[in-house]
């Protein structure tokens, strides 16, 4: 994840933190069988982020998305800008350091998009 990419997920969790703290929404709820104890907590920044890739309802309700995807072979050849008579294999690419994967975050309407 880029520097932008990162300046994104802290103004989205920053506004999660001061939002939800106020309102007692989106919390991390856990009661152990049996007890009437429940504990309430928000969510650290890692379980945000997961909850935004892979809760849409919460992703949306908060306006942040995370989209990771694997890229093919013909998206990871064309990266590596050689002309279409060359072929070269995973190996290849893998030593390379031909990214595998793109990242796309969404925030407030500005997108960053990455390749790792």
């Amino acid at each position: 994840m880029n520097n932008e990419q990162q300046t994104l997920i802290d103004e989205a969790f920053l506004n999660y933190w001061r939002n939800a703290k106020h309102n007692n929404l989106d919390c991390l709820v856990k009661q152990e069988e049996g007890s009437f104890l429940v504990e309430m907590r928000f969510y650290y920044k890692e379980e945000f982020i997961n909850k935004c890739k892979n809760d849409k309802d919460f992703s949306e309700k908060w306006g942040l998305t995370i989209e990771e995807r694997e890229l093919s072979y013909e998206e990871r050849k064309k990266l590596c800008k050689l002309s279409d008579r060359v072929y070269p294999d995973n190996e290849w690419m893998k030593e390379n350091n031909i990214p595998t994967q793109l990242i796309t975050i969404t925030y407030q309407n500005k997108t960053i998009t990455s390749y790792e």
